[in-house]
């Protein structure tokens, strides 16, 4: 079945207002295996952090090498300064064994790799290697001989060659058979190591090249480093040499919390890609002070306290970040220091303050919430003290009152009405800011945002959020934020790699809450990086040439939404047609985001007013042939945003758009002066 739509735009009413490339930004949490997934290393567990989860006390992930019956395995203090704990290894020489530890790991190949160790032993032990092989054949992939040159504790660095890419590779570290014999006594064949790291020659600052590469597509605009886990973290433990960094237990996720992304790290990864930080401190366990102090390490000269820690770290010059959140989802009860609104407003006062001694050029930005009581009070309160407010959007099936047994069609149709539940919240919150003269300057925004389908804990195989479906209501969203761009003017995808509902950027085969009984490499590609369909969403937006908001009229069908409980937004005639209008600085290339959100083709009439177009435009599409289709480890580009030229004659005698669809077409001004007329 087929509808039809004319969409008219007045190319001569362009807004004030410029649409902030902030909007389109990104969101970096420790939250499950985020880290992991982006960070570039192979190897967990290198500090020892983790419990053995064998008879022999082997930490973490690793577990025993060894032919030697008398082989023992114990976990020590670490090395003066450093955190986690020491592996202790002690192989007796009347065995004639080697001994040490292995751990599965997936491998780049060809690729050299750097190891990391710290280690010391016994003064007869004089070597050990350092060996990559594959578990399924048996052959050596690598090895590099390292020698031990002291009986103390001391830091060790080699190159180790990689012949081939190998999903299922085992790293050893290990004391081999070969070695020189000793005479066995209490004192002779112990060796410990307290660090053991592999990083690929092309990672890029400790993160995958992949990765980088693929947020660097993005164009995000901004990066947000913040979550739940903000409020039980203390900055200073995220800066300074990493091998001397404590290891953190992640209050908020369980696990550790990555000792190995600080805050330098961070900001390195935002000047990579060219973006803005936006860093979020923690008001739940930490205080104004130890805010302040972060502002100072971020933004300080050499003659603060906390610059000169920058400096002696390896940066000089100040960072100059500029945006910085106050609270992250206070009002929750998984939040350290949750409480209510009144006494979260009083205290982001006491922190304003702070942070703006430290630097009064800084931007804050509150905790918000979708509940205007709370919005009331922390604007009463604090609002003539910040300048924005934030919102969380996550969207849902939970609403609806639906669950998995409702029909797919009607799941999808209900996440398919994420703007018009954005639009409730933001128009509700913009009410409460437009109240009052001592808070009508701030402004909002979305610091996460993404579709959540219901239920997000019991999953079977790849949750909906990887799906085309779960893109179109994101692009639907994104529309809706630019429509209301003079007050919305930052936003933050959650997340940017794996980690909880939808990670755009897919690291691997196994993510930390979406596995169904699998461990990691069980598709034989667990180097696979590629994006979701929303990742296709994301970087057709964000590169477009946009700066200011057209109007626009829509004549389309509408679908409804059977909602099983009342909805404060009426779902009853819902238009299958989403669209936000914009044009560049000069008014010389008109831009039209179409998101067809009905089950059904859609043949659009575009009419331009006040606009002479030349004779071809570029239409960019991201379709499938279901709205459940998704990009995977098998077929990662199933999904994938594609351009082509079509003809200005083919808009005005309508052209067809594929259900559950998006769509961004680009039109060029037949004068390069303009199109305006």
């Amino acid at each position: 079945m087929k509808t039809n739509a004319t969409i008219t735009i007045d190319c001569s009413r362009t807004s004030e207002h410029t649409i902030n490339p902030y909007l389109f930004g990104h969101f970096v949490e420790d939250i499950r295996d985020h880290m992991d997934a982006m960070l570039a290393f192979p190897v967990k567990d290198m500090d020892f952090e983790s419990e053995a989860e064998t008879k022999r006390a082997v930490s973490g992930s690793w577990v025993a090498y060894t032919n030697g019956r008398n082989t023992e395995y114990a976990l020590e203090a670490p090395a003066p300064r450093h955190s986690g704990r020491a592996q202790r290894i002690r192989l007796l020489s009347d065995d004639e064994a080697y001994a040490g530890i292995a751990q599965k790991v997936a491998l780049k190949g060809p690729m050299e790799y750097t190891v990391q160790l710290v280690a010391r032993a016994s003064v007869e032990l004089r070597y050990l290697f350092v060996e990559a092989a594959d578990r399924r054949t048996g052959d050596t992939l690598g090895r590099v001989r390292v020698e031990l040159v002291s009986h103390n504790w001391r830091e060790y660095e080699a190159r180790l060659p990689v012949s081939r890419v190998c999903a299922d590779a085992e790293l050893r570290v290990y004391i081999p058979a070969e070695h020189p014999r000793w005479a066995d006594h209490v004192s002779t064949g112990m060796l410990w190591l307290d660090h053991v790291s592999l990083l690929p020659a092309d990672s890029i600052g400790m993160v995958k090249r992949e990765v980088v590469e693929m947020a660097r597509d993005l164009n995000a605009g901004m990066m947000r480093i913040a979550g739940n886990y903000i409020s039980a973290y203390h900055w200073e433990h995220g800066i300074g040499p990493v091998l001397e960094r404590p290891v953190m237990y992640n209050e908020a996720w369980g696990g550790w919390t990555s000792k190995y992304f600080g805050t330098d790290e961070f900001i390195r990864f935002c000047r990579e890609l060219r973006v803005e930080p936006l860093i979020c401190v923690n008001d739940g366990s930490g205080t104004p002070e130890e805010a302040a102090q972060w502002v100072e390490y971020c933004n300080g000269s050499v003659d603060t306290p906390m610059g000169a820690r920058r400096a002696a770290n390896g940066h000089p010059e100040p960072y100059q970040v500029r945006y910085w959140e106050i609270g992250n989802e206070v009002w929750g009860p998984w939040q350290v220091g949750t409480c209510s609104a009144k006494e979260f407003a009083e205290r982001c006062v006491s922190f304003v303050q702070a942070m703006k001694e430290a630097d009064p050029s800084v931007s804050i930005l509150a905790c918000g919430h979708t509940d205007q009581e709370w919005n009331k009070a922390v604007l009463d309160i604090a609002g003539e003290h910040i300048d924005y407010l934030t919102l969380h959007l996550y969207h849902g099936y939970g609403p609806f009152g639906m669950n998995r047994d409702t029909p797919a069609e009607e799941r999808y149709k209900a996440i398919a009405s994420f703007p018009e539940w954005t639009r409730y919240h933001i128009r509700q919150t913009v009410e409460h800011i437009q109240s009052n003269a001592k808070h009508r300057h701030v402004k909002l925004a979305i610091t996460e945002y993404n579709t959540m389908y219901y239920p997000n804990t019991i999953r079977k195989g790849l949750p909906n959020e990887h799906t085309l479906g779960a893109a179109v209501a994101n692009a639907a969203n994104l529309n809706e934020m630019i429509r209301l761009s003079d007050t919305v003017h930052i936003g933050s995808f959650s997340d940017l790699v794996n980690g909880w509902l939808g990670g755009c950027i897919r690291v691997g085969d196994y993510y930390a809450d979406q596995y169904c009984g699998k461990e990691a490499g069980w598709s034989g590609l667990p180097l696979a990086v590629y994006g979701t369909p929303t990742y296709e969403v994301l970087k057709l937006y964000a590169n477009r040439d946009i700066r200011h908001l057209l109007p626009v009229d829509v004549e389309c069908g509408t679908f409804s939404v059977l909602s099983n409980k009342p909805t404060p937004i009426g779902t009853d005639a819902l238009p299958d047609l989403d669209i936000a209008a914009c044009t560049n600085e000069d008014r010389s290339v008109v831009t039209v985001f179409i998101v067809n959100r009905s089950l059904q083709e859609v043949k659009a009439e575009l009419r331009l007013q006040s606009f002479e177009a030349s004779a071809e435009t570029i239409l960019y599409e991201i379709t499938g042939d279901s709205f459940d289709d998704i990009n995977s480890v098998f077929e990662p580009n199933r999904i994938a945003c594609k351009a082509n030229l079509v003809p200005a004659a083919a808009w005005q005698r309508g052209y067809p758009l594929r259900p559950a669809s998006v769509y961004a077409l680009e039109i060029k001004a037949k004068h390069a002066s303009g199109g305006a007329v």
